[in-house]
């Protein structure tokens, strides 16, 4: 029996966290820009920031489990 929810969390949270795919913190011309698909160091830190914190958060604190007979 494996424990598949640190890979689903994990690819979920790699998806929607990717800068610029969803939204962008901070942005080109404001602090927050929504699906404008550019990038830049500084949201590349932040959202790599926001990543290891809630992959934290759901594997460790909230223990998210998924299992596939």
């Amino acid at each position: 029996m494996s424990d598949w929810g640190p890979v689903f969390v994990a690819t979920v949270l790699f998806v929607l966290l990717t800068p610029g795919m969803l939204f962008q913190v901070p942005g080109s011309h404001g602090c927050v820009e929504f699906g404008n698909f550019q990038t830049s160091g500084a949201s590349i830190l932040i959202h790599s920031l926001l990543y290891f914190a809630l992959i934290g958060i759901f594997l460790l604190v909230i223990k998210v489990h998924l299992y596939i007979y």
